[in-house]
């Protein structure tokens, strides 16, 4: 119970005061364990006009455990996984650096700070990941183009 408290405290606070470009929904109102999180691409990026679908869903252990991140949105980033589950690849999501005191907000405006600024040295999407590096303007138009695609 005492982690479902912490979970409706957070939920409270991120909906009063959500993080820049962020809109936060339960998708069952029933479970306070699955959030549904519109992200708005940040403006000085090729995700600029964008709105991304994030699937925040908090273990049982939660916050001793991280959350799982994914976007239901695709989209073409170094840092995302290029499949079905749309995995991001955030250091303070793994289970070895995730600390409780941590908040979904933080999670989030993080996920948002890599869209700003992806990081090709950390992906898991080695193609993209090169193509950020070695072509940059041909990495930010195809973005670009997924994100009018997929994201609007």
């Amino acid at each position: 119970m005492a982690n479902n408290k912490r979970i409706m405290k957070e939920l409270a606070e991120v909906r009063t005061t959500p993080p820049q470009g962020c809109t936060i929904e339960l998708g069952d109102e029933n479970n306070f364990n699955s959030w549904d999180v519109t992200m708005e691409g940040p403006s000085d990026s090729p995700y600029s006009g964008g709105k991304f679908k994030i699937l925040v869903t908090l273990p049982k252990e939660y916050p001793f455990k991280p959350p799982t991140v994914s976007f239901t949105t695709k989209i073409y980033h170094p840092n995302v996984s290029n499949d079905n589950k749309g995995s991001i690849c955030l250091g303070m999501l793994r289970a070895d650096e995730w600390k409780p005191p941590n908040k979904i907000s933080d999670v989030l405006k993080l996920v948002r700070a890599v869209l700003a600024a992806p990081q090709p040295d950390d992906a898991v999407e080695a193609g993209i990941a090169d193509q950020a590096k070695n072509d940059k303007k041909g990495f930010e138009k195809t973005a670009q183009d997924w994100t009018k695609k997929y994201a609007k």
